[in-house]
This record gives C-alpha cells, structure tokens and sequence, in this order.
C-alpha cells in the first residue's frame, strides 16, 4: 500500500519516514487522550484554534471516534456498565488508526506539493475528495452534499447551521471551483429591495444561504479569514440593507471622478499560461462595464511566464485575458508578481517562483530570506542578492529587468495606445515593499509581532559591512531578545517601553535593516522607469496596523518600517518613490480601528491612524496615491470607509485618491444584494449623485 501511494504521490522515501514519524507522535498523545476521557465517560470533541481569529472548529473523524468510545463506556439498559475493551484490542485499534493516518499525510503531502492543491493543516479524505470534485467542476456544500455546478437550479436546499465568512484580503477562497470564473447573478436589476443577513462588519446576501457554494467551504474559510467569524440571522425579506442608525454619509456628488479598478481573481491564469474560463470571464466583464467600472487589475505571475528555463517567457494566457480586456474598452493596470502565491491567508491557488530558482535555491538556500532560526522562507528572492551573480550567472536585478524588458516588447502596442495605464512591481511578499516578517507557514498567526528577516549569507555580510564601516564590529549580529514570531513587545526585551530598539545598538540595527528595505525599492524601480519609459509605474506598501499604538511599533519594525512613536519610517520611502517617480499604493484603506479594537482590544491596532500617516506622508512629496481593500468589501460601512479616505472632506488642498482597486472580483460579490452597494460605491467614487444617502 505504502509503495503504491508513493508512486502515485511522488513522495520521497525519507518524506514518508519523517511525515509518519510525526504522525506516530500525534497519534499516540490523540489516542492516549482519547483513552483517558473515555474511561471518566467524557466526550469532548478534538479542539482547534486559529491563532489569528480566534474560531473554534471540530474535527468530524475525532468526534466519531469519540462518539464510538463514549457508546463503549456509557451504561446498559439493564443498569450495568459494558466491559472495558481488552488491552489488546485497543493496540490493535491504536495501530489501524496510525497506520490510517500515515497514509492520510502521504496524500496530502504529495497533492499539496505536486497537485497545487492549497489544504489546510489538519486537513482529512474528506476535504482532498470536495478538492478533486471542485477541480472536476462540482459543486461540494459545507455539509458534504455535492452535484454538477450546471444544475444550480435544481440545487437542494442547505441546511439550518451555515456558517459563512469572507475570504482575507489577498484573495476570495470563496470561489467555487477556486479556478471557476463563473456565478454572474442572473436577472440582475437595479432595485434597492432585497434580503440580507447580517455578519459582523460584512454583509452576506440571503441567496448565499440557498447557495452556500457561493461562499466556500466553512473549514477553509474559518482558517483563510483571520480577522471575521460571526454568526447569521435572517432580516426581513423587503428589508434594504442594514445600516447602522449612527451612520452618516457625505453628499459626493460633483467631487473628482476617481477611476475604479477590479482585481481578477488569483487563479485566473492557470500553471500552463492558459486562461481560466474565458466564457465567465467575459460574462463578469460585461456586467462590471454595464456600472461603469474604468478597468481590471491582474496579477503577471513570474512563476508561471518564466516557470520552466532562464529567459525562457511565455505569454500566451495573458495575450488572450488583454485581448478580452481590450475589446470591452477597459483600461489595464498590471502587477509584476514577483513572489510566491499560496501559504498566506486567503491564497486560493498555489503558483511558486520558477522551478529554476527553486533548483537552485535548494543547492544555495541563502537566495531566499531567512530568519533567526536558519528557516528559510521561498516566498521572495532575499534582497541580498540584488547585485550577486547567484542566479545562473544573472543578478536578481538582471532577471527582474530582463521579464519586464519581455513584457514591454510582447505588448508594445498596448503600451503605445494607452491601454495598459499602470504597471505596479512586487518588490517583497505580497507584492509589497516589505520583509516577510510574518510567514503563515513558520506559525505566525495575528497579531503575532513577527521577526527579522536578514539571516542569510549576503545580508549577514551587509551588516558585517555596516558595523565594521561604524567602527563597532561586534554589531554584526542580529538582536537577541526580540522574542518569537507570535511574540507580544511588552513579552520582548528589544520591543517593550523603554527597551533596546531605541538604545545604541537598537537604532543602528534598525537603520541599517530599513535602509536595506530602501535601497532594494530603488534599484527595482530605477530599472522599471527605464523599461516602461513614459508608463505610470507603481509599488505598494503594506499596512501593519498592530501594535500602532505602542511606543515601538513592533510589528512595523521587522517588516522594515522603521517608524516608533519617536520617529517617522515612512518619509524615506516617500522620498525614494519621489525621486523614481513613482504612484504609492496603499493597502487597508477599508478598515476602522474600532472593529479591531473589538476582536483583538489587547493589540494597540489603529488602522485609521497608520492609513492616516502613510497618506499623508505620500501626498506631502507630491506622490500620487491610490488605494485597495485589506478585507473583503461588500457592506456600505467598508465602502464609506473608503470615501472617506479617498476623499477627505476637510483637506483645504481638495488631495484625493489617483485611483482606487477593489479586492478582488468574485462570485460572492456578483451577487445581487452585493453588487449593488457596489455599483453605489463606484458612482460616489466617480462624484455622480445617488438618492438613498443616511444623513
């Protein structure tokens, strides 16, 4: 059985030993424990915990396997108790059950790393089987009942217990299948009357009920959406939607027009540079052009146009989805995704850099970024080697420049008639100028701090070279006690009140690691207005809001911002960009402090007070700046949050947003209910006038 598994998976003999050795050591401590409350006649159901939301689940073959054992313990009707199963036996059970497992993380293992299959952790043979059926097009509910997704309108009715959450912000783990473009709302009318149901700061519509597909499966998104779990009730059939009676809304009308850009979904273009379902492509195009939206936002996967050979590119998914665009009379703005996609919250697909650089990073580990722990992290090239000749005799620069040389000749003539308007670089994780201070994949959940990235051999060596240039040699080193990745600052002694991030040595690390962050942004961006002579070129920040409020700024400083109470981190940056002329933008624009005040009061977040710096530290240097959703966007409180700062009302200058990218275009937002509010959203943006506002 072993062998066959091996064969079909692909694993490696020494995989399957260390995967069944830690499966050996979770059975035993699951098994004795299960032993154990069975004899005292408890059953409670295997427990776990997102760290970063803080949603409790049941895993279903635990609670049957207890259910089983409470059935051996509880009493007769005869008034006696059965006799507890020989010891013997429950070796033999023990064993089935390792043995069960063993091959469980086999399959996993082997379709996770070669099936781009995105599983969670703890996942069973029940969500590898709903996986396969959602890839053959099928449409699998929470409750497990599954049929072809043409026979939606024979559909059986969900059940009473859905639970429903949005996806997190870098992609909606909603779609269904995760690669289908499909589920344009048919009959789509322009009517303030429709069923809602209320979640805490999202609305979901009523239909999503009847269609629970529509908003993914409740484990994967209870572990794809870190910051939302809430419960639902039905609203009144007529009702329109629920807003707050505290809620006051601007009159926008005869404001700048603000164009608004809609960002494909993450698997739009698949591993083979094939374009995913262009037929429902098309379909959502139509209905986003019928409201006016200005254009599409994709994403130009490094991962998957230079996937297989050094300069080797290939574009054809991408000239068939810039065709399509072009004929609906769209304008284009393009991210050079320069980083891995799956392993975050709310990764839907999995695309990795290209199978080159991770052969050679597997010889040479030190290309990518690694932490105190010598983990090393495949998301990004580290930038150590901006200028090392470590990838096939190339620099990181030459090969970053060499894909945008690629990509500004296959499409010239989209360049030349205006049709691509933007082009936004990936300069870090996420397509953000950042350090990947906080990788889901080595534990880190929200609100955890994160920690330093600048462990590998060539960033060693620029700290090596910094301390030695300051005189104080014994620098050259990493700080000590700056805790773990989920780590609080007040547990640190590097980031609590008063501690060594504002002593000596404390600021020349915190120089030199910022300014590394600097440096990178340059040289990527001086080489890009070189490519795109003449183009409007783009990078994005990222919004670390927790732990805003303590005098550190914890989590700011390992992902590279330098910027404690007692100093402001973004104006360098701001005036890199400047210098490069180049737009900002910025992310979480659509998040209120309050909300993270109630799910997470103890991390000091102020979402609202960063957007508010970031901002205006843009706009002081003249930077055009435009603006994305962190979470999904579907309720008029999340949209309003972006008017108002999109638009700020008392700015005597009249500063505004160049542009705004709404996150991301999904089956779950083409709802009727949904596109709505967003349809209205998108005439305040362009400062026409809608006749429903709360004053």
């Amino acid at each position: 059985m072993a062998t066959d598994m091996q064969r079909l998976v692909g694993t490696s003999e020494d995989d399957e030993e260390e995967m069944e050795m830690d499966v050996k050591e979770v059975d035993d401590d699951d098994y004795e424990e299960e032993e154990n409350r069975g004899e005292h006649g408890i059953v409670l159901g295997m427990v776990e915990m997102d760290g970063r939301n803080g949603i409790v689940s049941v895993d279903g073959d635990n609670r049957f396997q207890q259910h089983q054992l409470f059935e051996d313990q509880v009493g007769t009707p005869g008034g006696g108790t059965r006799r507890c199963r020989p010891l013997e036996e429950k070796e033999r059970t023990k064993l089935r059950e390792r043995r069960r497992r063993a091959i469980t993380a086999r399959i996993l293992a082997g379709l996770r790393r070669h099936g781009n299959y995105n599983l969670r952790v703890r996942a069973d043979i029940n969500d590898v089987i709903a996986a396969l059926a959602r890839e053959a097009g099928w449409v699998v509910l929470p409750d497990g009942t599954t049929f072809p997704s043409s026979s939606q309108g024979q559909r059986p009715t969900a059940g009473n217990s859905t639970t429903i959450t949005s996806s997190s912000s870098h992609g909606p783990s909603q779609q269904t299948p995760s690669t289908s473009l499909g589920g344009v709302a048919s009959g789509y009318r322009s009517s303030t009357k429709y069923n809602t149901c209320q979640m805490k700061g999202v609305f979901i519509p009523a239909r999503s009920l009847d269609n629970p597909s529509m908003a993914g499966d409740g484990e994967e998104q209870r572990e794809n959406r870190p910051l939302i779990g809430c419960s639902m009730h039905n609203v009144d059939a007529k009702q329109i939607v629920n807003i707050p009676p505290r809620l006051t809304e601007s009159d926008l009308a005869g404001t700048p027009y603000i164009p608004v850009y809609m960002m494909l979904p993450l698997g739009v273009i698949n591993l083979k540079c094939e374009l995913v379902d262009p037929d429902g492509l098309l379909k959502q195009l139509n209905v986003l052009k019928s409201i006016d939206v200005d254009g599409i936002m994709v994403d130009c996967w490094w991962g998957i146009v230079e996937a297989h050979a050094p300069q080797e590119y290939y574009w054809n998914g991408y000239k068939r989805l810039f065709q399509i665009v072009h004929e609906l009379k769209f304008k284009l703005q393009v991210v050079m995704s320069f980083h891995e996609c799956g392993g975050n919250f709310g990764d839907d697909v999995c695309i990795p850099l290209p199978h080159w650089v991770v052969e050679i990073g597997r010889t040479n580990p030190d290309i990518f970024f690694t932490d105190r722990s010598g983990r090393h992290n495949p998301e990004c090239l580290s930038w150590g080697i901006d200028k090392e000749r470590v990838l096939r005799g190339r620099t990181a620069l030459e090969v970053y420049f060499d894909f945008m040389r690629s990509f500004r000749v296959e499409f010239d003539e989209y360049f030349e008639e205006g049709f691509i308007s933007m082009i936004e670089f990936g300069l870090g994780p996420c397509g953000e100028l950042r350090y990947p201070s906080c990788p889901v994949k080595h534990g880190w959940r929200y609100p955890g701090i994160g920690e330093f990235q600048c462990y590998d051999q060539y960033l060693s060596k620029s700290l090596r070279k910094a301390a030695e240039a300051r005189g104080h040699s014994f620098w050259a080193r990493g700080p000590d006690n700056v805790g773990t990745y989920n780590s609080q600052p007040h547990e640190t002694g590097f980031f609590c009140d008063g501690g060594d991030y504002d002593g000596f040595y404390g600021r020349f690390f915190l120089s030199w690691y910022s300014q590394v962050l600097v440096d990178h942004g340059n040289r990527v961006l001086s080489l890009a207005k070189l490519a795109f002579q003449g183009s409007r070129v783009a990078a994005k920040l990222s919004g670390i809001y927790w732990w805003y409020k303590t005098a550190s700024h914890a989590a700011e400083l390992t992902a590279g911002y330098y910027n404690p109470c007692n100093r402001d981190g973004y104006t360098a940056i701001m005036a890199m960009l400047k210098r490069n002329e180049v737009s900002l933008t910025i992310a979480c624009t659509d998040l209120h402090t309050l909300n993270q005040h109630k799910v997470f009061p103890e991390t000091y977040a102020d979402p609202e007070g960063l957007v508010w710096q970031v901002l205006n530290a843009g706009w002081d240097v003249g930077l055009p700046v435009a603006g994305e959703n962190a979470l999904p966007c579907l309720d008029r409180v999340s949209y309003n949050k972006v008017l108002d700062n999109a638009k700020p009302m008392r700015d005597p200058d009249e500063r505004h947003f160049s542009s705004f990218t709404h996150l991301r275009l999904s089956p779950l937002l083409m709802e009727q209910q949904n596109f709505i509010e967003f349809e209205r959203f998108v005439k305040r943006m362009h400062g026409e006038t809608v006749h429903d506002l709360q004053q």
